[in-house]
């Protein structure tokens, strides 16, 4: 089968990519698993991860990338109802990994899940046909544009889980996102105008800018290394913004932390910009902010946002759709970090 294959590490990723049309077919469904036909894959930071290596993750090549992917089931193992056959689907990559058992350990209700990503851990969704638990698929209308529906998927996910679930974000709070133009960013930003609040972005390119406006933002900085904490605490009348999302770390964190207001919650899924951020710890306990951690989401999470996509609440930003023969140029695209939403494979 057609598939697009990362042929060994390396960076950057896109020289070692090769779209192939003798891939093995996948096994048949399993227990509890589904087997979907492809109808558009999207791409994810994850995916440039892969090719690049995975800290503390030994992983083979060649091997297929892919954590989103709109498709339709076309057959099911045993214990899954039939009646997903046929039907238009996306997918949560990720998998819950199972708490260990041990008899000495502390209770586990404050726990948090581990989880393992299809298209890391394992083989994922650039490929004509994959199959995944079925517990993990959600199903969206039959009419759904496959491109934005596989745009959607892990992106809006990780956005709901943390801003939503783990935030606890009210309709009318100030939101501020920084690095405008990723694809859980552009998912943040949907996601805090359906709950009704402005919303403050940065970004290093004035275009960029300009399109979040389009999409809603309320204000928008154009990030030159200054310390724009003073920008957005204009925006509020002094008072700060409710909650910071923010995917870049290092270079954003505590500009983050500076622009917040009393109670307000930093929330992050990543540390594209690098991990050893420095803070200000006299503002994180005399404001009583809070500072959380998030990295992807829930079946149930899932089928939340699911349901806003089936009805037209929530939408991705599609950035551009190639050919699967296109591959490399999809990275290309990716890597130089130019889109604005998320890059998409077609694939019928």
């Amino acid at each position: 089968m057609r598939a697009i294959v990362v042929t060994k590490q390396g960076s950057p990723v896109a020289p070692n990519v090769r779209f192939v049309t003798d891939w093995p077919e996948p096994a048949a469904p399993g227990p509890g698993q589904a087997l979907v036909s492809t109808l558009a894959t999207a791409f994810n930071q994850m995916d440039l991860w892969v090719g690049r290596g995975v800290p503390g993750l030994a992983l083979t090549y060649p091997r297929i990338s892919g954590c989103d992917a709109c498709g339709k089931v076309t057959a099911v193992g045993e214990g899954v109802d039939k009646a997903w056959i046929g039907r238009r689907v996306i997918v949560n990559a990720a998998t819950r990994v199972p708490p260990r058992v041990a008899p000495d350990d502390p209770p586990a209700s404050t726990l948090a899940p581990e989880y393992q990503l299809i298209g890391e851990h394992h083989h994922g969704m650039f490929a004509e046909r994959f199959v995944v638990p079925a517990a993990n698929l959600a199903a969206v209308n039959d009419d759904a544009d496959p491109a934005a529906a596989a745009a959607f998927g892990l992106c809006a996910l990780t956005a709901w889980s943390m801003i939503v679930t783990k935030g606890q974000l009210r309709p009318g709070q100030t939101v501020l996102i920084t690095g405008i133009g990723g694809g859980v960013a552009t998912s943040a930003l949907a996601i805090a105008r359906h709950f009704a609040c402005p919303v403050a972005v940065t970004s290093r390119h004035q275009w960029k800018l300009d399109r979040a406006k389009a999409l809603g933002a309320a204000f928008t900085v154009l990030d030159t290394g200054q310390d724009w904490s003073k920008e957005v605490r204009a925006w509020t009348g002094k008072r700060g913004v409710d909650m910071a999302v923010d995917s870049s770390g290092k270079a954003t964190h505590l500009n983050c932390i500076k622009s917040l207001a009393r109670g307000g919650a930093y929330v992050t899924p990543g540390c594209t910009s690098g991990p050893d951020a420095v803070t200000d710890l006299a503002r994180i306990f005399w404001n009583q902010l809070r500072v959380l951690g998030s990295t992807m989401g829930s079946n149930e999470e899932f089928h939340e946002v699911a349901a806003l996509f089936r009805d037209g609440k929530l939408a991705p930003v599609v950035d551009e759709v190639f050919k699967p023969e296109d591959a490399t140029k999809a990275y290309q695209r990716l890597e130089a970090g130019d889109q604005f939403g998320k890059v998409v494979v077609r694939w019928s």
